[in-house]
């Protein structure tokens, strides 16, 4: 994934090598910079002035990229209602609120209002799955089947959310209308 300096670079169609001549800087400080570390002090001040940007322009896309890291957690979390009941809800809830980002505050919400949705429908397919399999006459418990596809459905959401998380930075399923 290229990094908001090397963005910058190509749109001026300058190389590493110019990029490092034009800063002051050493090619190797390029390099490493738009691998992923965070330029600081007077290496940002040297290669904003020469891609001609302000020095923010270049550290904004870092924390932009903390705050899906940090809805990519809050994702990963909700697998935990796997093992704990409900924790597909609880523990995504907690993570969410104790964000301080409004991006990150909102993928959350909407993570945790879907599985919400899915917590429920298991829940209320659980409690009236006896009555349909006494209905039906079923020897097969039921109950397992809704158990089964239910689970099939919410790791498919997380999974289709987690990847689309990476490849774009949003949710790929989500509500409409969020009451969260």
């Amino acid at each position: 994934m290229k990094n908001k300096v090397q963005i910058l670079r190509e749109e001026k169609n300058m190389t590493q090598t110019e990029l490092a001549e034009k800063s002051g800087l050493s090619l190797r400080t390029i390099q490493r910079v738009e691998a992923g570390n965070t330029p600081k002090g007077f290496t940002l001040k040297a290669i904003a002035q020469s891609l001609e940007v302000e020095p923010q322009g270049i550290i904004s896309n870092v924390e932009e990229n903390t705050a899906i890291d940090r809805a990519k957690i809050i994702n990963f979390s909700a697998l935990s209602g796997l093992i704990v009941p409900f924790g597909g809800v609880i523990f995504p809830l907690i993570l969410t609120y104790k964000t301080n980002d409004s991006k990150n505050k909102e993928l959350g919400k909407n993570i945790v209002a879907i599985q919400i949705i899915l917590t429920v429908i298991l829940s209320i397919l659980m409690i009236i799955s006896p009555f349909i399999q006494k209905a039906l006459s079923m020897q097969f418990p039921l109950f397992l089947l809704f158990l089964i596809i239910l689970i099939g459905v919410k790791l498919l959401v997380i999974l289709k959310n987690g990847i689309s998380l990476n490849r774009k930075s949003d949710l790929y399923i989500k509500l409409k209308n969020n009451s969260l």
